[in-house]
């Protein structure tokens, strides 16, 4: 991600926390189109080292795009759908404020 210029990546390491996966990456892209160019090298990427078929979501919106890889997903924003959403919240239980906010 970091040679995609992703923003705000954050990994959360969910090993025994729970079965889904042992690890969920969240990032950020400045629009739809560099959200889109992001998961297209992820997905890339992955199939390169034999990871198998990930399996994309949102792909077409590219608002919001999960790629699940099996023990890793990733989840790629757009930052006002981050915000929103907040998913990170969720395994960390921090809360996120926008830039300026009190």
């Amino acid at each position: 991600m970091d040679d995609d210029q992703a923003e705000d990546v954050l990994c959360i390491d969910l090993t025994g926390k729970s079965s889904i996966a042992d690890a969920i990456i969240v990032a950020s892209g400045r629009s739809q189109r560099h959200v889109a160019a992001i998961a297209d090298h992820i997905v890339r990427k992955l199939k390169d080292a034999g990871v198998g078929k990930a399996r994309v979501e949102g792909l077409p919106n590219a608002d919001w795009v999960l790629i699940d890889a099996g023990d890793i997903v990733a989840h790629i924003f757009r930052p006002e759908v981050r915000a929103f959403y907040a998913i990170e919240r969720i395994w960390t239980g921090e809360t996120r404020h926008a830039a300026g906010a009190a």
